[in-house]
């Protein structure tokens, strides 16, 4: 299988970690692990993944949704967001911004890999 690069973006350190060791074991290659919006903006351009798995709440000023809208409108890349949150009101709000869909936290490696599967190919 050809290795897609998947960014990780998410606040909670020992999430993120696990979602790598998943990503890693799976056979993707893990381009960059951030937990703010604009450390993400910052290091995007050097790496290009093909896709952000993006936690909508982040540290900093710029929150997952926010983030996710910037790079939709400078690059071609994929998002699913990862949200705890499954309100009305997150979920439309993840829908007018990405077709890739969302996992709800706590999520199953094989829903993640389903996921991915679904999108990358």
């Amino acid at each position: 299988m050809a290795s897609h690069k998947i960014a990780v973006v998410e606040d909670e350190g020992i999430v993120a970690m696990d979602i790598s060791k998943c990503l890693t074991s799976l056979g993707y290659e893990v381009s960059f692990v951030s937990d703010s919006g604009e450390k993400v903006l910052e290091i995007f351009e050097d790496s290009q993944p093909e896709l952000i798995l993006m936690d909508v709440e982040l540290k900093g000023k710029l929150n997952g949704l926010d983030t996710a809208r910037i790079l939709k409108e400078k690059y071609k890349v994929h998002v699913v967001f990862l949200t705890a949150f499954e309100d009305e009101n997150t979920l439309k709000r993840i829908g007018d911004l990405s077709s890739d869909g969302y996992l709800v936290k706590p999520f199953e490696d094989e829903q993640l890999e389903a996921t991915l599967k679904k999108i990358l190919g």
